[in-house]
């Protein structure tokens, strides 16, 4: 990563949010590309070592994106779903969130969240805000202790190699 991008994590407890605000250097278009389109988001969007695979996605208000990140070594799945909200093309989406299984039944013992994701241009850059909203207390900290910020770190790290990939 470079050290110079913007990179803020901020847990607060009051709210029962997560803001995470991330620079990369990249054009909006792009950036918001790899963060719609399946093709992109299975080349970045898990930390190391973990791949992710799409099972099925349709980027649309009532759409969704259901995906798991796969450990190689030993095979294990950790399935995801998203639920797309609200999309503003290149400037923000809303969504919710959920752990799930393979066929797409929502995990009722992990938390839920609402995300508003936007994406603004510094200069040639881009900055991404990401907004992660609690139900409760119980369920912010659940997510953070599981390692959410560290997972980010790297996550983004991937992203970053993408980009620059992608930019030629």
């Amino acid at each position: 990563m470079n050290s110079k991008l913007l990179f803020d994590f901020i847990v607060d407890k009051q709210n029962n949010t997560m803001t995470i605000r991330r620079e990369f250097a990249a054009p909006r278009q792009l950036v918001w590309d790899c963060y719609t389109k399946s093709e992109l988001l299975n080349q970045w969007f898990a930390p190391q070592p973990l791949q992710t695979k799409t099972k099925s996605m349709e980027f649309r208000p009532g759409g969704h994106w259901h995906y798991a990140m796969v450990d190689g070594s030993s095979g294990d799945e950790y399935w995801g779903l998203t639920e797309y909200i609200t999309i503003q093309p290149i400037d923000f989406y809303t969504s919710r969130d959920a752990f799930s299984n393979e066929a797409g039944e929502i995990n009722a013992g992990l938390p839920r969240a609402n995300w508003v994701i936007s994406f603004t241009e510094k200069d040639t850059n881009t900055v991404v805000e990401t907004v992660v909203t609690y139900s409760s207390l119980a369920d912010l900290e659940t997510v953070v202790n599981m390692g959410m910020e560290e997972g980010m770190t790297s996550t983004f790290t991937r992203l970053d190699e993408l980009l620059v990939e992608l930019k030629g």
